[in-house]
């Protein structure tokens, strides 16, 4: 049994993380619908009324779900983004089978649940503005006319294709997908080389800091 934390209804209280990822576990075994503050409060071993006590409601404890994921990926495409392939890190982000999986749960739970929608409508928006900055300044970099290809066209058109492949897959559908994601890593290794192991990227990057030192104590 698990007990309250001392000052519950903190946000990063042992208890209230217990109870987001019980219901995070649950929409991904059964599907929203089977979350309840019963289910919830069970995994979690604790009585359910803290359940209303940290969320108020269920749709409470969506939204904070939703949130919690949403920060997490939000700091991982940052990550990602400053690196030195950032379109092939952003494609390998967004297609990641979990979190996508999670999402769409949400997405369908927004059919029924306005605030649910906002709180997407939110957070989609904060992460397209990010995105938008850095790959603008990617294909700009690599000399890409971003006339004939703007922008949030590519970042439309990447996030589609992964969102749309995994759906399939849900489905044991997935003829055409092999080609679908050659073309589009065709199209990021004709921009940014061939995808580099996280090794590889730091033996560059050591590299390149080194040859740097070295330049600087030749100049001193």
């Amino acid at each position: 049994m698990v007990k309250p934390d001392r000052g519950v209804g903190g946000d990063n209280s042992t208890t209230r993380q217990a109870l987001l990822d019980a219901a995070q576990q649950i929409m991904l075994d059964e599907g929203y619908a089977a979350v309840s503050t019963r289910r919830v409060a069970g995994m979690v071993g604790v009585n359910s009324a803290l359940v209303s006590y940290y969320f108020g409601t269920m749709e409470g404890l969506f939204i904070e779900l939703f949130r919690r994921g949403a920060e997490r990926s939000y700091e991982l495409q940052v990550e990602a983004l400053a690196s030195e392939q950032p379109l092939w890190a952003l494609w390998e982000a967004i297609h990641d089978q979990s979190s996508t999986a999670l999402t769409l749960e949400f997405v369908a739970l927004a059919n029924h649940r306005k605030a649910i929608r906002d709180e997407i409508s939110r957070s989609s928006q904060r992460f397209r503005e990010l995105q938008l900055d850095a790959v603008s300044a990617t294909l700009e970099k690599h000399g890409v006319d971003t006339d004939e290809y703007p922008p949030l066209a590519v970042i439309v058109l990447m996030s589609g294709v992964s969102r749309f492949l995994r759906m399939e897959e849900a489905f044991d559908t997935d003829m055409g997908h092999a080609s679908t994601i050659a073309l589009v890593e065709r199209f990021l290794t004709n921009l940014e080389g061939e995808r580099q192991t996280p090794a590889a990227a730091g033996a560059k990057k050591r590299a390149a800091a080194g040859r740097k030192q070295a330049r600087a104590r030749r100049g001193a």
